[in-house]
């Protein structure tokens, strides 16, 4: 499907410093400029204006291709002057990034990768190993002075602007990388599937087994089955719970002998017995109904057990 002009410039116009026009015309390595500098810091943004009708005559196929003389690349002026204000703008970051990361580490590596990224824009890539070396060196020279992402980044540019060169086999650069997503993602989905395979097995095995067992329950042939088991145990939980709390309104240790369960009855009863406590009946009222519920507790299965 052909691109069109009038929505490149609407894309320009709405998303233009985040490079939503570069992405609609395929031009990823410009759209990742633009999203991390705000257009080229605003001026490359307006620049584009005039460059839109080109873009999408290439982007189409319409364009007639430019004439290489040679391997190497003219030198430009405009992208060495890129090249030196992204890897200060990436350093001066670095720099005021986290204070755990070491400044000779993290501000050369910075600068070398805005110079990196201003050299692989277009059809021109450059080293890598090389760039990034002049980057580390200029900044182990600097030893992390205030004014040391310049001096590096004009080193880092000079050494991509040294080693520069054309991109070979664009389109083959282009396809490789959803290819092989795609293709790492197919094999996942085919590993998940193998891995599932001996669970599914299982399952199957088990089936007649399980079949059995829940005809077996229903016709009442099973001892026990869960639920019951479940309830028992929530039965025994909530009776533990109930002498837990018997033992702590009779005011004693969990498993008193039957003759300190008496006593303390005894002695509670009377101190709250609604008689003796007619300036706060209600308190008293629930304190003896809550001693006699607790002694019936404690001592009913008592006295099962002894007679």
């Amino acid at each position: 499907m052909g691109k069109s002009l009038l929505v490149a410039y609407g894309l320009w116009a709405l998303g233009g410093p985040l490079g939503l026009h570069h992405l609609y015309l395929g031009r990823d390595s410009h759209a990742l400029l633009w999203m991390l500098t705000l257009g080229g810091f605003g001026a490359a943004w307006l620049w584009d204006f005039w460059h839109l009708p080109g873009w999408v005559a290439a982007a189409n196929g319409t364009a007639v291709p430019a004439k290489r003389s040679g391997t190497v690349p003219a030198f430009s002026l405009l992208r060495l002057a890129g090249q030196v204000a992204v890897g200060m703008y990436f350093g001066v970051v670095a720099a005021l990034g986290p204070p755990w990361v070491p400044a000779l580490l993290a501000q050369p590596l910075a600068v070398g990768l805005g110079v990196l990224l201003v050299s692989w824009v277009g059809d021109q890539m450059t080293e890598v190993p090389s760039t990034l070396a002049a980057a580390f060196l200029t900044s182990l020279l600097l030893q992390g002075r205030v004014l040391a992402p310049l001096p590096v980044s004009v080193a880092a540019s000079a050494a991509a602007q040294r080693h520069r060169r054309y991109k070979p086999w664009l389109a083959c650069l282009a396809f490789p990388p959803p290819l092989a997503c795609r293709g790492l993602c197919g094999a996942a989905g085919v590993a998940g599937t193998l891995l599932s395979l001996p669970r599914a097995a299982l399952e199957i095995l088990l089936l007649p087994l399980r079949a059995s067992w829940r005809l077996a329950e229903l016709l009442g042939f099973s001892s026990a089955s869960p639920a019951r088991d479940s309830g028992a145990s929530f039965k025994q939980s909530s009776w533990s719970q109930r002498q837990q709390w018997a033992y702590e309104v009779l005011s004693l240790p969990p498993g008193s002998a039957t003759e300190d369960v008496h006593r303390s009855y005894r002695e509670l009863a009377k101190l709250w017995h609604p008689d003796h406590n007619r300036h706060r009946a209600e308190e008293a009222q629930r304190r003896f109904i809550e001693l006699q519920e607790a002694y019936r507790e404690l001592a009913a299965p008592r006295r099962a057990a002894g007679g």
